[in-house]
């Protein structure tokens, strides 16, 4: 058994197509075969069932892909640790972002970061929370930029920044002429049981907090539409179809042609909280190190000056 046979099974089993696999392994679809077949003859088992559309793992293909990860991700950890001691300053860092905080976020990072680290290459992967949170707990990223709570126990974490949640509603809204007419800062969320909700959909970290404002406002939202996209739902309120809880950090400038109105939400004014979300006891290399240092402070600078 050989590290290239495992690397072949494991991205068989994610791409679940011998093509696909063969060609970000940069090796031909044949050869692959090839190296399957032998491996599943020293072991005497089957790790594959083809299919006419695609390729599943069996019982025993899922074992073995957990187990190759694990020691595929100890492998690349010894490698970093070897790079550190070397005081080599090149390298590679994957970093799992959700799309919401990634488009606000990393442009502010990552210029300044490779400014710094020329030679270090980012992966970006952008997913939603509970998926990111399985990639980083697996070493499938090194860092992932999440919100918390977060619900997988083996993840450790850093805060990053606490942004207010503010909620946007139609300019035609009867909150937002109440609020032109009459100055009043801040709505009561109680105020909201039965206006139409847009929310983001299922998987999602900030849908789970929509919920739960709701809770302690004591209702459930009445959910009119879904979408995966932070800026489909402020288009989607803009245009009258319903209120969202949006993050401080996305809200647009008020010189949109398309814009919801932004209010904000009674005492205690509701936020969440920003991480970086690492594997616990995973071996963090110099460059994920300074890449969470060149985070805080470029979020800092950019958010909080």
């Amino acid at each position: 058994m050989e590290l290239r046979q495992l690397q072949y099974v494991v991205q068989i089993a994610a791409d679940k197509n011998f093509s696909r696999a063969a060609e970000k392994l940069h090796i031909a679809q044949p050869s692959l075969s090839q190296q399957l077949a032998k491996l599943e003859k020293e072991l005497g088992q089957q790790l594959f069932r083809r299919t006419t559309n695609s390729v599943e793992p069996t019982h025993a293909g899922e074992v073995f892909v957990a187990k190759a990860r694990v020691i595929l991700d100890a492998v690349e950890q010894l490698k970093q640790e070897m790079d550190d001691l070397g005081q080599m300053r090149r390298g590679r860092l994957v970093v799992g972002s959700l799309p919401i905080t990634g488009s606000h976020i990393l442009p502010v990072v990552l210029p300044l970061f490779q400014e710094r680290y020329p030679e270090i290459e980012i992966v970006l992967l952008e997913d939603s929370t509970s998926r990111l949170e399985q990639l980083t707990a697996s070493g499938q990223t090194d860092l992932s930029l999440l919100s918390l709570p977060l619900q997988e126990p083996s993840l450790t974490w850093e805060p990053l920044i606490e942004e207010e949640i503010k909620l946007a509603v139609p300019p035609q809204h009867r909150l937002a002429r109440e609020a032109a007419a009459s100055g009043r800062s801040d709505v009561r969320i109680a105020e909201l049981a039965d206006e139409p909700f847009i929310l983001l959909k299922r998987g999602q970290g900030f849908r789970q907090i929509a919920f739960e404002l709701c809770a302690e406002g004591g209702f459930v939202p009445r959910t009119v539409f879904e979408s995966g996209n932070i800026e489909t739902v402020q288009s989607l309120v803009a245009a009258g179809m319903g209120i969202a809880f949006v993050p401080m950090m996305v809200t647009r400038a008020a010189r949109s042609t398309l814009a919801p109105v932004y209010l904000s939400l009674s005492d205690p004014r509701p936020s969440r909280t920003l991480v970086v979300a690492s594997r616990r006891g995973r071996y963090l290399s110099k460059a994920a190190v300074a890449f969470i240092a060149t985070m805080k402070e470029a979020i800092t600078s950019h958010y909080q000056s």
